[in-house]
């Protein structure tokens, strides 16, 4: 008897030992008679042949236990994939921030930013503010990228609301090599940007100038009637518009306008 107890024993790991599958078969191997435990005539339940280590190595078999696991698995997916949806949103917007903030600039004027002209049939029936007259100054600079003559060729004109004028600017290539420039520009004070509207300009288009080159770039321009209007401009007589000319390189990236 102590020969067969020992090799049930050794078939089934350690009898009372809940191994995850059979440990209910393999106690019903001993009945308490007596004083102790005696095998039963059944034969050894040779499924249960498990140590302790391989028993606990076992996925559960729980359907509870297996039904959060795949909740778990579910909501890690979901989390990875809305990480990843941020992070490609993310970059998105990085690319688009400058000419998002171009646009916004250009609708409410925000640092001196000047608007887009109007339609052609608004220009056109626009009422002139004869009685505000304002002084508009031009100025040129040129970055130390670029190696560029640049200059406005008036240095004031007399402009009333409501009303088209025209403006030049000269630049000229005294180098040897072919250039190829870009300007930014702003409008000071900055309050008059949302009320300067330009209908044709060179700016944030790149100029190409061959060596020793000379040209004459125009910007025609109106203020908005509306300017007259505008509590916050009743004092305002004088407004200065002012460009910066850039070498254009691959990756070199334009200051905003107002934030140099």
């Amino acid at each position: 008897m102590s020969g067969l107890a020992s090799k049930s024993r050794e078939t089934c790991g350690a009898p009372m030992l809940p191994c995850g599958r059979c440990w209910w078969r393999c106690a019903a191997l001993w009945r308490p008679r007596g004083p102790g435990p005696v095998l039963r005539a059944s034969a050894p339940a040779p499924w249960c042949g498990l140590g302790v280590g391989e028993a606990r190595g076992l996925r559960s078999s729980n359907p509870f236990t297996r039904g959060q696991e795949e909740q778990w698995r579910r909501r890690n997916r979901s989390a990875l994939a809305y990480i990843a949806a941020a992070a490609v949103g993310m970059v998105g917007l990085s690319y688009a921030a400058v000419p998002l903030y171009r646009l916004y600039c250009q609708a409410t004027g925000l640092g001196g930013t000047t608007g887009v002209g109007g339609s052609a049939e608004r220009i056109e029936h626009m009422e002139p503010v004869r009685d505000r007259v304002i002084r508009v100054t031009f100025n040129a600079d040129v970055h130390s990228s670029i190696q560029w003559h640049f200059r406005p060729q008036q240095s004031e004109i007399y402009v009333v609301p409501g009303e088209t004028a025209l403006a030049f600017y000269k630049a000229k290539n005294p180098t040897d090599k072919p250039v190829i420039g870009i300007s930014t520009y702003n409008v000071i004070p900055f309050e008059a940007g949302q009320y300067f509207n330009k209908i044709q300009c060179f700016c944030f288009e790149e100029q190409r100038l061959n060596p020793q080159e000379e040209v004459d770039m125009p910007v025609f321009f109106y203020i908005d009637p509306e300017f007259a209007e505008d509590p916050k401009m009743a004092k305002v007589d004088l407004i200065t518009l002012s460009y910066t000319f850039f070498e254009a390189k691959e990756g070199q990236k334009l200051p905003l306008p107002g934030y140099q």
